[in-house]
């Protein structure tokens, strides 16, 4: 999503810059000014981006997976990291006590602990990388409905423009009747049969 949100700021920002380039290079004749009257709708769209993965029903149960894998990552490291916490206090109460019969026998359990802590941290890479591919996974997939959604959608080519906006984002203001994104929302939750 984010990159779509800076390609569409890029081409925002190109168009700017060349309105300013014609506008102070052009020719000093007055251009005829263009109306807009108040009943016409430009093809100009918008969809509320935040609005639509709080809505969408696909998008809510997408991040409740997600937020459940989470913590079942989270329980099984806390859990790993408590047994090997124990050990290791376990392990320097007996080494404080000598109750290791030799010296040999006092590494081998240090090394033993060692590793153990070794492996914990490895699954905690694992857990992490797994959990964040699944979350690239789930936003390629949900950009890829939207992208697929919209095409159909605007297959009548009403629209010549239909923007992202996130937290005011990329649209600043806009009139009530360019935000389309409650009419997304809802044929894409009767997509999902919701």
């Amino acid at each position: 999503m984010n990159k779509i949100q800076v390609v569409i700021n890029v081409i925002l920002v190109a168009a700017v810059a060349a309105l300013f380039v014609v506008v102070y290079t052009g020719d000093k004749q007055e251009a005829p000014a263009v109306a807009v009257e108040s009943s016409e709708v430009m093809p100009i769209a918008y969809l509320n981006v935040d609005s639509l993965l709080v809505n969408y029903t696909f998008a809510q149960e997408a991040s409740e997976r997600l937020m459940k894998k989470q913590e079942d990552a989270r329980l099984k490291l806390n859990t790993k990291a408590r047994t090997l916490q124990n050990e290791m206090a376990d392990f320097q109460r007996k080494l404080e006590n000598n109750a290791f019969l030799s010296r040999e026998r006092a590494e081998k359990e240090q090394q033993r602990l060692l590793k153990k802590q070794q492996e914990l941290q490895e699954l905690e890479a694992q857990l992490t990388e797994d959990i964040m591919l699944e979350n690239q996974k789930l936003n390629m997939q949900l950009a890829d409905t939207l992208t697929n959604f919209l095409e159909e959608y605007n297959a009548d080519s009403r629209y010549h423009v239909i923007l992202s906006n996130s937290a005011k984002d990329n649209v600043l203001m806009a009139a009530e009747q360019y935000d389309i994104t409650d009419e997304v929302i809802d044929a894409l939750n009767a997509r999902c049969g919701k």
